[in-house]
């Protein structure tokens, strides 16, 4: 297995099989939290891979026992993007008001999200552990999901945030509506088997033959003419699409932003602080606290 990623901080890229990539989200300290350095080390990384002529098949897994915690709420790292980094046409991340804020979540989870799932080859992911809220847009951006017996799925933007949803909103395409309804009105996690049940994963495997089982199904594709399997994703993409998954998350993604609207109105943070949990809360009153510090 050649491991080659110098240049990324919190990925690493390698190339286990003939016409396979394989790029994993390094951060295990942190249960793989997606924060700025993560987003773009992995559209670097995707970027890489796709423009690798010698590259038929991305997986995406993570480091460590949980696949991702969803995003970096910790204040540690840059809080925007450096120019050179914006990849979407989307700026005035230091707008007053809430531009500012509308613009970041707008270039950094929704619309490089999307690039991600349209990408032009076939992404698998490689699931552990606990996928939390912004994980969960990660897991859905893929085309394939294997996960371990042990993987668990949870959304808990509404009922601990007063967010109706992450911002890449696939709740609905994922599973029936109703199903799609009572997971976020609950916050509930659901089990590995579950969500193959509901469709959302292709196949659930024990733990200790999760990357093995991930990359023997990337090399059957791998192995498959690049350019059929290109036009097969794009098709799919495209069904899914005109059934109004599109615009569906377009509007889901600016109630979402009136969902920060309302808490930060209501209690001057942006999502809703009575409904976290105490340790959430905590670490959030220590940031709210740092803030004000900093600020004088």
């Amino acid at each position: 297995m050649a491991t080659e990623s110098p240049e990324y901080e919190q990925v690493t890229y390698e190339t286990p099989a003939p016409k396979v990539a394989r790029i994993v989200m390094n951060r295990p300290d942190r249960r793989n939290a997606q924060g700025i350095t993560m987003t773009y080390d992995l559209d670097n990384a995707f970027k890489r891979a796709c423009h690798d002529d010698q590259i038929n098949v991305i997986i995406l897994a993570g480091a460590g026992d949980h696949w991702n915690a969803g995003h970096d709420v910790s204040g540690e790292g840059p809080n925007n993007p450096s120019p050179d980094q914006v990849v979407g046409l989307c700026g005035c991340f230091g707008g007053k008001g809430w531009e500012g804020p509308y613009c970041r979540e707008r270039e950094i989870y929704l619309e490089i999200t999307e690039r991600w799932r349209n990408a032009p080859k076939p992404v698998i992911a490689e699931i552990q552990g606990s996928v939390i809220s912004g994980g969960l847009m990660l897991a859905w951006m893929c085309d394939l999901i294997v996960c371990s017996e042990d993987a668990r799925f949870r959304d808990a933007t509404a009922v601990e945030m007063g967010i109706p949803g992450v911002e890449f909103f696939q709740h609905p395409y994922e599973m029936s509506v109703r199903q799609a309804k009572q997971w976020l009105m609950t916050g509930g996690w659901m089990t590995a088997q579950e969500a193959e049940r509901r469709g959302m994963v292709n196949a659930v495997v024990p733990r200790e033959d999760l990357a093995a089982r991930t990359l023997e199904l990337a090399e059957n594709i791998a192995s498959r003419n690049s350019f059929t399997m290109k036009l097969v994703k794009q098709a799919m993409n495209f069904a899914q699409d005109q059934m109004g998954r599109k615009a569906s998350m377009d509007f889901a993604f600016h109630l979402h932003q009136i969902g920060h609207m309302q808490a930060m109105l209501t209690n001057g943070f942006p999502v809703d602080l009575d409904s976290l949990p105490p340790v959430i809360r905590a670490n959030i009153d220590k940031l709210i606290a740092a803030r004000k510090t900093a600020a004088g």
